[in-house]
């Protein structure tokens, strides 16, 4: 083999593996190549054995700048299940880790490893709900969409080096129809239920108000072990 062949064979092989990688990062979508850049960026703050699932930013503590909450996922190879009609699902648990922006570096505030189940779980007739966090008005919000089912809600607040839920709000439905709607202000210890009288899917909703107070100890990010448990 010449010396010349050697480096023109060495040229092809050189552009086949650069024109792959390149194919390969292609078909990533949008979101994954953003999640990949977020599991890179913020791999300090969390532990080796999970990944980051999701990423938002929002001024939580209303200094101006731009605060992060990571869901984050386990990783733990033994919580793969195979599932009769789904084939192969991930039930690794899902946790949450807020980083507050302290003049451009990160300072870990909240961990709580474990307070959402898996994005897999069985939904029943169902999907499973969709857990939608994000950073409203200096809340942290996390958001269950459960489509034609309605919705549930809960409302946190930086509180020193904790987070705590002031608020949770839900809504029971039958699809377009809205059966009930539930609304608690944990700072004024008061909780709305509106139930609808009207029982003609076809016609608007009649509520009728139904107020009461609520007696619970404050409750924070950190110290709540499954939010699936939680009830109001």
């Amino acid at each position: 083999m010449t010396k010349s062949f050697k480096v023109v064979l060495l040229g092809v092989i050189a552009l086949l593996n650069s024109s792959s990688l390149v194919y390969a990062d292609t078909t990533l979508s949008t979101a994954e190549k953003q999640l990949k850049k977020d599991s890179i960026r913020y791999k300090a703050y969390i532990p080796t054995s999970y990944t980051v699932f999701e990423a938002i930013q929002g001024d939580l503590n209303k200094d101006g700048l731009k605060d992060v909450v990571l869901i984050v996922k386990a990783t733990d190879p033994k919580q793969w299940i195979t599932d009769e009609y789904r084939g192969k699902l991930d039930r690794n648990r899902r946790g949450v880790v807020v980083l507050l922006n302290v003049k451009g570096h990160y300072q870990k505030v909240v961990q709580n490893l474990s307070l959402f189940s898996s994005e897999n779980e069985d939904g029943g007739v169902y999907f499973a709900p969709e857990l939608v966090p994000s950073i409203e008005k200096g809340l942290l919000k996390l958001h269950y969409a459960h489509g034609r089912y309605g919705y549930w809600a809960y409302q946190f607040r930086l509180e020193g080096r904790d987070m705590r839920l002031i608020g949770y709000d839900s809504s029971d439905n039958f699809g377009p129809y809205v059966n009930s709607e539930t609304s608690v202000n944990f700072l004024t210890a008061k909780k709305l239920v509106r139930e609808n009288l009207n029982k003609d899917l076809d016609s608007d909703p009649k509520f009728k108000e139904i107020w009461s107070k609520v007696n619970i100890a404050p409750m924070y990010l950190s110290k709540i072990q499954d939010i699936d448990d939680l009830s109001f």
